[in-house]
């Protein structure tokens, strides 16, 4: 790692987790970056300030009207000073005071105070995790452009075991290391389509799907924060366009193809992560249709263009589809993968609902032909933001 003359500003809150953030403390600083702690009341009752000030080099902080500050305005001074804050641990309690904007510490205000990008890495006991309160606040941080880094599954301080336990120090390390250094898809293009298209039938009712979106929006993240110029082709959506990438907002099969043609032309990777509708109405209705007294209704369907198929038919970039199914999975996502002619399939159970549409966990079965032998990787199970890490560098090493 090498963060020289990178500025970090650890945040540290209230939990068990907070005893390991002096390991982490410890190596940025060998890496070479400075490093400045911000401590809550409730951080303090787990490991000590003076511990922290010996392993970083300099006062901690801890009070937001600090009359020893510059002109009593500290909490201005640290917002300005760092390239990058990281929490760790943040508790569901902060959390949730952060997304809210609240500025009753003085790590919450500078959350509110600071234009620098923010690293959440959450720690708690795996009901809190699971809690929709804490769910919802976690999906309006990401929304606002913080960083959220974790939490792994595993065994717990109270005896639980599963979601909520901090990433280890070392991996915290390392994805501040990447954050600033790690850009291997530098120079490349990748167009990536999400969500579900829409089908009309007549003005009010239309074909559609319960994909949310959020494991091809993680992707175009992943991508474009690893460097990559990042074309985003969505159907209609309720995710906000994740930052640094082109988003293209289209609605049916036919318009996505469109959008597909124009953004694949000069491409290195196009990953299919949109549920396409297989069919449409043959015939739109121009008006309302009625009920027709009890005889039930009839649509006759025709079917859609298939928009990876035709990239890998017409276009010299490496294509990912996905399989989305809820029975067979492997088999169905090996005929698949060679039915389309393309050089990777990540195949997804969504008869669960741990991992199904809407949620915000997945786990995948990668399948890729090297020559003759077919491989398969297993990736997951994990939140999408981290899974969609792991598939980009997946896709960018079996390219090469």
């Amino acid at each position: 790692m090498n963060l020289s003359q990178k500025k970090i500003l650890l945040g540290l809150t209230g939990g068990i987790a907070a005893y390991k953030v002096a390991d982490l403390c410890r190596q940025l600083v060998k890496a070479g970056a400075e490093v400045k702690v911000v401590m809550t009341k409730g951080a303090k009752a787990f490991i000590t300030p003076l511990t922290m000030q010996a392993l970083s080099g300099n006062p901690v902080h801890d009070d937001l009207l600090d009359p020893s500050a510059e002109t009593a305005m500290g909490h201005i001074e640290l917002a300005k000073w760092p390239d990058l804050i990281v929490i760790a641990p943040a508790s569901a309690d902060f959390i949730a005071r952060a997304t809210a904007g609240m500025a009753d510490d003085l790590l919450a205000t500078l959350c509110v105070a600071t234009a620098k990008p923010i690293a959440l890495v959450p720690a708690m006991n795996q009901q809190m995790w699971a809690n929709q309160a804490t769910q919802a606040n976690i999906k309006t941080a990401a929304k606002r452009s913080f960083h959220i880094w974790g939490p792994a599954s595993g065994d717990q301080a109270c005896g639980d075991v599963g979601f909520g336990r901090m990433i280890e120090p070392l991996e915290i390390a390392q994805k501040v290391d990447a954050f600033f250094n790690h850009k291997p898809l530098k120079s490349q293009h990748w167009v990536i389509t999400a969500g579900p298209t829409v089908e009309k039938i007549d003005p009010v009712r239309y074909l559609t799907n319960r994909s949310s979106g959020k494991m091809g929006y993680a992707i175009a993240q992943a991508a474009a924060n690893l460097g990559a110029k990042v074309t985003l082709v969505s159907g209609p959506v309720s995710l906000d366009s994740p930052n640094g990438v082109e988003r293209v907002m289209v609605q049916s099969a036919q318009d996505m193809l469109q959008a597909v043609e124009s953004a694949t032309e000069n491409s290195d990777v196009f990953v299919a992560c949109a549920a396409v509708s297989d069919y449409r109405a043959k015939n739109v209705a121009e008006q309302k249709m009625k009920k027709q007294g009890d005889d039930g209704l009839s649509i006759e369907l025709e079917q859609n263009p298939d928009i990876l198929q035709w990239v890998a038919s017409n276009r010299d970039c490496f294509a990912v589809g996905f399989a989305a199914e809820t029975q067979n999975l492997i088999d169905y996502a090996q005929t698949k993968m060679e039915r389309k002619g393309i050089q990777m399939i990540c195949a997804n159970d969504v008869s669960r609902a741990d991992i199904g549409f809407g949620s915000d966990h997945n786990e995948l079965t990668v399948f890729y032909r090297a020559e003759q032998e077919l491989e398969t990787y297993k990736l997951g199970p994990k939140l999408k933001t981290e899974l969609a890490q792991d598939l980009v560098e997946l896709v960018n090493t079996i390219r090469k």
